[in-house]
């Protein structure tokens, strides 16, 4: 099922195959040995999983757990001044993403109400709007740019606010703290203290809710008795994070990954129809958000390997959306591309409840780019963009643009 290929120490993070692709050593291990051992900083022997089919079959089998309480959490890459974990994290209330049935079943259910396609597609005409109002001032700014601040970063952000009911006037105190939460090389002390500077901030705003309900998710969320205020803050945290760090950073890099591939951009131009699936050809060649934990609860068989039980196992999105077993010439960007099937969103239990949202923003931002700004273009040569390789979500942390004033 595998050829020998080095076991890595680490998890292989240089983006040197360019800003779009894995790294090549990740790349090689798809291609030889597709589950692969792993030895992590801390001296503790998981596994790496890269393929695709193995991918999705990880993902779908709840023997591998998402929960960060029932063993040690093994970080495959070194983080400065944090100490070797000797016991398992507390399972934080509400953060379903770290949980599993019945616990991540319950909280779960609760929302998926909220995301449906069909309340989803009621929103689309409002996000559209706001839209076209980032465009407006967009279209004000004095030249250069910067895409990320202007438009990407506000667009997701000012919709997720809405739909929970976070005033959209504190949205620099939890950008500044998600980003600092999802930093890579921060110490553990400031990555906690931002955590706890969000809890404090939405432990507050759903106590409110709770008292004073109003037409938004998370006062829809406070009704259910059932709930506690502890996990009422962890479901806000898990959503505000995730509603608009995600988009924002799909935004930008798929507006840098579009102005590299100009005869990409050219299609799009020539037949906007293309869009819909231009949406998730990005999602599959980006993969913003590209590694995930699991925890083996027992030894589980996996692309012709064993996985010990008590094995933490990192799974790499990125790696298996490049997958030439699953689709041809992946490592071009094609939005022609029929990419359905992608993991971009996940797969199994914990597909990601926003994936509609997401779509629409992305369909309604890069849409509203291309047809208000036809001739967009980078201000700084493409190898002086700053990549988000210190991150936990993948993007840029700047995107300086210019454009053609046209008349009229």
């Amino acid at each position: 099922m595998s050829r020998q290929v080095p076991v890595p120490h680490g998890l292989p993070m240089e983006r040197d195959a360019g800003p779009f692709d894995p790294p090549r050593r990740i790349t090689e291990l798809r291609e030889g040995r597709p589950v692969s051992p792993m030895i992590f900083p801390d001296g503790h022997e998981g596994w790496l999983v890269t393929g695709y089919d193995e991918v999705r079959k990880l993902m779908a089998d709840t023997r591998f757990s998402s929960r960060q309480d029932i063993g040690i959490v093994h970080v495959p890459y070194e983080t400065p001044g944090m100490p070797a974990a000797t016991e398992p994290s507390p399972q934080l209330p509400g953060l379903f993403i770290s949980m599993d049935p019945p616990d991540h079943t319950r909280l779960r259910r609760m929302l998926t109400g909220a995301f449906t396609v069909k309340r989803m597609k009621q929103l689309e005409e409002h996000i559209a709007d706001i839209v076209e109002r980032q465009l407006d001032e967009l279209a004000g700014l004095p030249q250069p740019v910067d895409l990320v601040t202007a438009f990407a970063l506000p667009v997701p952000s000012l919709v997720i606010c809405e739909l929970l009911g976070v005033p959209y006037a504190d949205r620099e105190n939890f950008q500044v703290n998600s980003s600092k939460f999802l930093e890579k090389d921060v110490v553990l002390d400031e990555k906690m203290a931002a955590f706890g500077a969000m809890n404090a901030y939405l432990a507050d705003l759903v106590t409110r809710k709770r008292a004073e309900p109003g037409e938004d998710l998370l006062s829809d969320l406070a009704r259910h008795d059932d709930l506690t205020v502890e996990e009422l803050t962890g479901i806000a945290f898990l959503l505000l994070l995730a509603g608009h760090e995600t988009t924002a950073n799909m935004l930008s890099l798929g507006t840098f990954a579009l102005l590299e591939h100009p005869e990409q951009l050219a299609a799009l131009h020539a037949d906007p129809e293309l869009l819909p699936g231009a949406v998730e050809e990005l999602m599959r060649y980006l993969s913003v958000a590209d590694i995930f934990y699991r925890y083996a609860t027992e030894d589980i068989e996996l692309g012709g390997e064993t996985i010990p039980e008590g094995s933490t196992v990192v799974v790499s999105l990125l790696a298996a959306n490049h997958d030439p077993r699953r689709f041809e010439n992946p490592d071009a960007l094609d939005v022609h591309r029929n990419a359905r099937g992608h993991l971009s969103f996940g797969h199994g239990i914990h597909q990601c409840l926003g994936q509609q949202l997401a779509r629409i923003e992305m369909r309604a931002g890069f849409g509203g780019l291309l047809r208000r700004f036809p001739t967009l273009r980078l201000a700084v040569p493409a190898d002086e963009v700053k990549l988000k390789t210190d991150m936990n979500i993948y993007g840029v942390h700047e995107l300086p643009v210019t454009w053609t004033e046209t008349a009229g």
